[in-house]
C-alpha cells in the first residue's frame, strides 16, 4: 500500500511574521483574562450560602459557596449608613427580604465585595430563643416605612463579643464609590422621634467636666463605647444618641 506524500516547501518565517503572531497572541491572552473576570465587579452586595450551610457549622468550614444570584445588590440600596449600618432598599428588595423563610437557628449570609466574601453573619429572626454571636439582620423587620433593614451585632445584642466587622473598609470604599454611603442623616430635626422604650440618659465626670448622652431605651444594657461616643446620631428607623 503506498503513501500519498505532499512535498511542500517551507519558507522560513521572518520577524514580522514572529512579531505579528506574538501580537495576536497578547490580544487573545487579554481577552481570556477579561472574559474570565467579567461580571466580578458588581461591587457590594449580600449573599446566601449555595447549600444554605447553617450559621453553626460556618466557622468549621475553611471555604464557602455563594448562591448563583445575591439576595442584595449594589442596585437594590438605597442608601448605606455608614454609623447606624442600616441599608436603605428598594421596594423590591425589602419585600424579597421580608419574605424570605428563616428557621429559628438562623440563615447564613456573605458580605461580598465584587464577589470576594469580607464578613459573615445570619438573617435572625426575631421570635428565635437561640443567641448567636454574630453579625444579624434581624426579621422580619419591625417599620414598613422607610424600607430600612439593619446589621445588627448578635442576637440578643448583648450577647456580641469581639471586634466589630462591619465598618469594614473594602466594604465601605465600594459603597462610597457606588454613591450609596451617608454619614448619619444631614436633615435637621425640629423633634426627636417616638420611642417605645422612652430615652436614657447617661452622665459622668471626665477631666474636670461634666458630659452626657441621650440613648434610645431599649431592653439590653448599653456598652460603654456606644454611651461615650462623640458622633450624633439620629437615624432613619429611630434610633437616637446625642
Amino acid at each position: 500500500m503506498s503513501k500519498l506524500a505532499c512535498d511542500i516547501p517551507m519558507k522560513p518565517i521572518t520577524p514580522i511574521v514572529i512579531g505579528i503572531i506574538l501580537v495576536l497572541g497578547i490580544l487573545v491572552s487579554s481577552i481570556c483574562v477579561t472574559s474570565e473576570g467579567e461580571g466580578n465587579d458588581e461591587g457590594f452586595a449580600i449573599y446566601l450560602t449555595k447549600k444554605d450551610i447553617p450559621p453553626a457549622q460556618m466557622e468549621a468550614l475553611s471555604h464557602v459557596n455563594l448562591a448563583d444570584q445575591p439576595i442584595i445588590s449594589v442596585e437594590d440600596v438605597i442608601t448605606y449608613n455608614a454609623q447606624t449600618h442600616e441599608i436603605k432598599l428598594t421596594d423590591e428588595a425589602f419585600e424579597r427580604i421580608s419574605e424570605l423563610e428563616v428557621p429559628v437557628e438562623g440563615k447564613s449570609f456573605m458580605v461580598c465585595v465584587d464577589k470576594r466574601p469580607v464578613y459573615w453573619g445570619a438573617f435572625w429572626v426575631i421570635w428565635s430563643s437561640m443567641s448567636f454571636n454574630g453579625v444579624t439582620i434581624w426579621l422580619p423587620p419591625i417599620l414598613e416605612e422607610p424600607h430600612v433593614i439593619r446589621l445588627e451585632l448578635g442576637y440578643p445584642c448583648s450577647f456580641y463579643t469581639g471586634e466589630d466587622p462591619r465598618s469594614n473598609p473594602v466594604v465601605i470604599e465600594s459603597l462610597e464609590q457606588a454613591g450609596k454611603l451617608i454619614n448619619g442623616l444631614l436633615a435637621v430635626v425640629d423633634e426627636l422621634p417616638h420611642s417605645m422604650k422612652g430615652y436614657e440618659l447617661y452622665s459622668w465626670l471626665e477631666d474636670g467636666q461634666w458630659h452626657f448622652t441621650l440613648i434610645t431605651g431599649t431592653n439590653r444594657n448599653k456598652t460603654v463605647e456606644e454611651i461615650g461616643s462623640r458622633e450624633d446620631v439620629i437615624s432613619e428607623t429611630g434610633w437616637v444618641r446625642v
